[in-house]
């Protein structure tokens, strides 16, 4: 809207005011409700690559550490989950090995949810857990919900630094997966 229609609309309503003033009006005042119903929800983020790097001692393991950071609502009756599954194994083909058993991770310091316990192995066919949430939880706002906004937890792998492997650069791809209930 443009200054003189803004000024010509506040014109009218200090005409209908001053009429009002005089004459015998009538102002009805109305509420309106809204609503809303929300689901289960969820969001995740985790950096786009991880190196994992050597202790400097001949054959120890390389590691590496990464923080999911995540935003959960789950309902009264439902839960939720961080998992994590390798979609590839390392490649090119001739170094470490997921299948072998090579790659395997810990989890700590999640800020909402009880994060895996115990040293888990990353597998190709199947999801290993991260993070398991209750229902009724939710992400930021305190109270009911957890106070951090969003909610991280670490996870740190470890590659077994196998002397049978050789020497290159090597690739994979871990999915994580996020769900809430």
């Amino acid at each position: 809207m443009g200054s003189r229609a803004v000024s010509r609309v506040a014109l009218w309503i200090a005409i209908i005011a001053a009429l009002c003033a005089r004459a015998n009006c009538d102002s009805v005042t109305l509420t309106q409700g809204v609503s809303v119903r929300l689901e289960p929800a969820a969001k995740l983020s985790v950096p786009a690559v991880l190196p994992l790097l050597g202790a400097g001692a001949t054959f120890s393991p390389f590691s590496g550490s990464l923080t999911v950071s995540y935003r959960l609502r789950t309902s009264p009756a439902g839960a939720g989950a961080i998992t994590l599954q390798a979609a590839s194994d390392f490649a090119p083909a001739g170094g470490p090995s997921i299948a072998a058993g090579a790659l395997t991770y810990t989890c700590a310091g999640s800020t909402l949810g009880t994060a895996c316990t115990g040293q888990e192995s990353v597998a190709t066919g199947a999801q290993s857990p991260v993070l398991a949430v209750p229902g009724g939880a939710c992400t930021g706002g305190g109270g009911a919900c957890s106070a951090a906004n969003p909610n991280t937890t670490t996870v740190s792998f470890t590659l077994e630094n196998d002397s049978s492997a050789r020497t290159g650069n090597y690739a994979a791809q871990i999915t994580f997966v996020v769900s809430a209930i």
